[in-house]
């Protein structure tokens, strides 16, 4: 079965991106991170899980007959070398950094960080997921007013 995955990876790049935006401007009500999470992270959540198992059995995919597995740094180079390992492994990230960013937006109010030091932190946990999440706690070990520390996510 042939696949387009440069449609596939411009759909979900795009489509991520306004519930991004909605994270770090918009009203931090539960509607608000209801639509974040139902628009952003469950849909490319959905399209990886579809996608995963059709490329590990190499229906969509020729890697998925070869080596691939995430056994070994090699199997896992494997899966990543094709364009529907690459696909899937960027809307993987995508997902994820979004669910990191919900949860990081969400935190950071409660700990009354301000949203001018949100925004930069959410662009880096777009961009570089776990470099945004440890900014954000760092960050959050010295501006947060939380009683908890600030090392301790909660």
């Amino acid at each position: 079965m042939a696949m387009d995955w440069e449609l596939i990876f411009k759909i979900c790049n795009t489509w991520i991106v306004p519930f991004w935006l909605i994270i770090a401007f918009a009203s931090r009500t539960g509607l608000w991170t209801k639509i974040a999470f139902f628009g952003g992270v469950a849909p490319l959540s959905l399209v990886y899980a579809i996608l995963l198992p059709l490329i590990m059995a190499g229906i969509v995919d020729p890697v998925g007959t070869q080596e691939g597995s995430f056994q070994s740094l090699a199997g896992v180079m494997s899966l990543l070398s094709s364009k529907g390992g690459a696909t899937i492994g960027w809307v993987h990230y995508l997902a994820f950094d979004m669910l990191v960013g919900i949860w990081i937006a969400r935190n950071a109010d409660s700990y009354g960080i301000h949203r001018i030091i949100q925004v930069p932190i959410l662009f880096f946990t777009l961009m570089a997921g776990p470099l945004g999440l440890v900014l954000y706690l760092i960050i959050r070990a010295f501006l947060g007013k939380g009683e908890e520390s600030g090392l301790v996510p909660r």
